[in-house]
């Protein structure tokens, strides 16, 4: 049974690596030699860790480059060479659901163990968050947030609701502290501003210094069809489940129609609307399993097309 589950996840569901698959992935990948495996350890891991991670290429691809960027530079000192001072905040823009907070969880991952940042550790915020009740209150709502992410990552959703009060709201007032945060912690703080692409690009047009101070813009595409059905099945894998083949048939015609429906809806949630999908169909098969009385193994690992009770 457990070859059958490894099989339909197309190895996706396979988290610890086995040392000389790690090092294929490392090679391949990266072209880092085995005698380097053990110095570019912070890459392997966070290769390791993104490997489950469905689609995301050119996100993946981002990420080395700014591991390979680091790590020369950290070259360039040891041999008393110039240093490029480039800044590590970042603008990832995407729908939800597309992977924005897991990425910036995993950077914070790699930059403690690259020693960037201190403690590596992720908060994160919204407008509530920053934004105060009265003058002078949202200026240290925002610090005392700055302080807490200090060693770490700063992660804003919605970032861009910081500015659309205009000038007379205290969004604009957050917006001045996080940029003086940036000044003074540049050397243990990474800021991260996210949400939707339309609204973080016309955020970054009405703030005129605010793109240079964010040097990596990252965009985090909607999934395709194909990737929704392989976290679909990686989901399913991962809970000890198996889709019989009628249902995973089923699954991938519904999320191809609900796709060409909301294809302009800010509503869809990529990898949230799959995981409330798959945890409905759980429990329609709990249901189904006490009306029928069955529970060995297979039946209890089975998810039937019965059981995804999907609306057109």
């Amino acid at each position: 049974m457990q070859d059958s589950i490894t099989q339909r996840a197309k190895g996706q569901i396979n988290v610890v690596l086995k040392h000389n698959e790690l090092k294929h992935r490392a090679n391949e990948d990266t072209l880092i030699s085995d005698m380097d495996l053990e110095k570019h350890y912070p890459l392997e891991k966070i290769q390791r860790d993104m490997s489950g991670l469905i689609g995301m290429d050119s996100i993946k691809k981002v990420i080395k480059e700014i591991y390979a960027w680091i790590y020369i530079n950290n070259c360039r000192k040891d041999y008393g060479l110039k240093q490029d001072k480039q800044a590590l905040h970042m603008v990832f823009k995407g729908n939800p659901g597309t992977g924005k907070t897991t990425v910036a969880r995993l950077i914070g991952k790699l930059f403690f163990e690259m020693n960037v940042l201190t403690k590596g550790h992720l908060i994160e915020a919204e407008r509530a968050d920053l934004v105060g009740e009265y003058i002078g209150h949202t200026a240290q709502k925002t610090r005392d947030l700055i302080k807490k992410a200090k060693g770490g990552i700063l992660f804003i959703d919605e970032a861009y609701s910081l500015a659309r009060g205009g000038e007379k709201d205290f969004g604009k007032e957050s917006i001045d502290a996080l940029v003086k945060g940036m000044e003074d912690f540049h050397q243990d703080f990474i800021l991260i501003l996210a949400g939707y692409p339309k609204e973080m690009n016309r955020f970054l047009e009405l703030n005129p210094g605010m793109p240079s101070r964010f040097p990596l813009i990252i965009d985090f595409p909607d999934y395709s069809v194909q990737e929704l059905l392989e976290i679909a099945k990686k989901m399913v894998a991962e809970r000890e489940y198996i889709l019989s083949t009628e249902a995973e048939r089923k699954l991938k015609l519904y999320i191809q129609q609900y796709l060409e429906d909301n294809i302009h809806s800010k509503s869809f949630s990529n990898g949230r609307f799959v995981r409330n999908i798959i945890e409905k169909a759980i429990r329609a098969q709990a249901i189904r399993l006490l009306r029928s009385n069955v529970y060995n193994k297979s039946q209890l690992m089975l998810l039937t097309s019965e059981d995804f009770s999907l609306e057109s």
